[in-house]
């Protein structure tokens, strides 16, 4: 910490904290911007009469704006924001769980949000914000990116922005659907991450389980064919991880195959494998779409989930991509929980 907030934290510590609550007030406006004073003081879990003289003072100092449709950040509140990233996470100490949190698990990189994302919603906003951040980071210059669904990754297809320079940028779904709410599967989420930096998609209209001879059938459709093998040269892969059980249950698989990943005591799962506590794999679903296998050649693999339940799941996963190029983008919950189970 550099020497100024030291001093601070010494002679000044409510002042840090004042800083750290506005903030927070600025962060959660640009998540959900415009908002009402009621619906952010829910979320903040502030009085409305606290919020309210707060929101004075940071209008004062040009940072928002107030209107008949909510509040919105100015563009110097945008800037300001944006320089106290860096700052902020030094001082919550988030800096530091980043670091252990990497050596622990023994990936690349951790990024770590505030909050926790089973107790508010908003946490899992900021993940995307997070994660969208860090793709941009790593697009070059031709960029095929396999996506996998689920709300978290959703998340992040909702933050990404186009590039300032012109590059290639093709989404490709990584598996097929899951037949439930179509805002998180995986083709809708290509589509809008497309939309969003102006890319180029392609969807992959198969469902993401199908049974042997489908399988064999599928495959060598002309089209799927196609949008296979370019999945399989993906430079980028932007995945979620589940409950095992939960995702058993969201599959709507039998009762025995649910009691096999249940006897093997699988906690996590990702592209349709079924992990225990150690990674080893107990059950695979014949899906379409990227396997484990193909994940060994690409170049930047960024898996984005958080909430203390799900910590167990999190390990699980990313344990069998111990020393490899992986990125983790979670939330303070769910490191915290890490961090204990080690």
């Amino acid at each position: 910490m550099n020497t100024v907030l030291k001093i601070q934290q010494k002679l000044l510590p409510d002042l840090l904290e004042v800083m750290q609550h506005r903030y927070q007030i600025l962060k959660y406006i640009r998540l959900m911007e415009p908002i009402g004073r009621r619906i952010l003081a829910t979320h903040l879990g502030m009085t409305e009469r606290v919020l309210r003289a707060e929101i004075l003072f940071l209008k004062e100092q040009g940072l928002v704006n107030v209107s008949s449709a909510g509040m919105s950040l100015t563009s110097e509140g945008r800037q300001l924001i944006r320089s106290l990233e860096s700052v902020m996470k030094e001082v919550s100490g988030l800096e530091e769980l980043e670091l252990q949190l990497r050596a622990i698990l023994n990936i690349e990189e951790v990024i770590i949000v505030a909050g926790d994302s089973d107790e508010n919603e908003l946490v899992k906003k900021e993940m995307g914000r997070a994660c969208a951040s860090r793709m941009k980071k790593a697009f070059s210059t031709d960029n095929i990116i396999a996506i996998t669904g689920g709300s978290t990754v959703a998340a992040v297809a909702e933050m990404l922005t186009p590039t300032v320079d012109e590059r290639n940028i093709m989404f490709f779904p990584a598996r097929g659907g899951l037949g439930e709410n179509v805002q998180s599967q995986a083709n809708t989420i290509v589509a809008k991450m497309a939309e969003k930096t102006m890319g180029q998609y392609k969807l992959l209209h198969v469902p993401d389980q199908v049974s042997d001879d489908v399988y064999s059938s599928l495959v060598e459709e002309p089209a799927i064919k196609e949008t296979l093998e370019m999945i399989q040269q993906c430079s980028m892969v932007v995945h979620g991880i589940g409950d095992a059980i939960t995702m058993a249950k969201r599959r709507k698989t039998d009762a025995e195959t649910i009691q096999k990943i249940s006897d093997g005591q699988a906690v996590g799962e990702a592209f349709g494998y079924y992990f225990d506590a150690d990674g080893n794999v107990v059950h695979k679903v014949r899906t379409i779409g990227l396997q484990l296998e193909n994940l060994e050649n690409v170049p930047c693999i960024i898996a984005v989930a958080g909430g203390a339940s799900k910590a167990k799941a999190i390990a699980a996963v990313v344990k069998q991509r111990q020393g490899r190029k992986t990125i983790l983008v979670t939330d303070e919950g769910a490191a915290n929980e890490l961090v204990r189970l080690k």
